[in-house]
């Protein structure tokens, strides 16, 4: 049976592009494997919890270690990782905020950045030194923006720290195989926006059935 999660990190429910390509997902999945676990991550709208220095120490340490404080510390951390090692497919719907991503997402991405637990580090490679733990994975970026451009070799590109930043994060993580459907505009034009919207849609659907079989 094959387990996805579903991440919303998007501060709007009604209004939320990325909330709607996540929906469209979730519809489409089913249809297809009707034999599925689906979980829902909700970040946008309830308090996630900023790492500290009690929080780096604990990490820092053998889990056989650690007392129950610093366990205590960790368990939402915990619950996060567990999450991300359970599921085969990740589907991470968000929002463009000040060309970055929204901050209860980096709070989110800080708690499951743990080193032996999503990464660990190979000092005889200083080049190249994380070593990925979250392997046979596929990742779903369903992202959207309020302007255009974003991509590589496009106007905006030197001003997307949306999805360049969690691609390389997820990657460190040893995610690879990633798929990106964005959104765009959705401060320009209402037409050609509905037609954004539609064509994403549409992109999302297909690549279901690539990776649904």
């Amino acid at each position: 049976m094959k387990k996805v999660l579903i991440i919303n990190a998007s501060a709007r429910t009604l209004e939320s592009k990325s909330r709607e390509l996540t929906s469209v997902f979730v519809d489409h999945w089913k249809t297809i494997r009707e034999n599925t676990k689906i979980i829902y991550r909700e970040l946008g709208n309830v308090h996630v919890s900023h790492i500290s220095e009690a929080w780096i120490a604990a990490t820092l340490k053998p889990a056989a270690n650690r007392s129950e404080a610093e366990n205590n510390i960790l368990a939402e951390s915990s619950t996060y990782v567990a999450e991300l090692k359970a599921a085969d497919i990740i589907v991470l719907g968000t929002p463009m905020y000040n060309w970055s991503i929204p901050s209860a997402l980096k709070a989110y991405i800080d708690q499951v950045f743990r080193v032996n637990e999503t990464f660990s580090v190979n000092p005889a490679n200083p080049e190249n030194p994380y070593v990925g733990l979250l392997e046979n994975k596929t990742l779903f970026l369903l992202l959207a923006r309020g302007g255009q451009g974003y991509e590589r070799g496009e106007a905006n590109a030197h001003l997307n720290f949306q999805s360049t930043y969690l691609k390389t994060v997820f990657n460190i993580m040893g995610i690879h195989n990633i798929h990106t459907i964005a959104i765009d505009g959705a401060s320009l034009d209402k037409q050609k926006f509905k037609q954004t919207i539609a064509a994403a849609h549409q992109k999302v659907m297909e690549m279901i059935e690539q990776e649904a079989v």
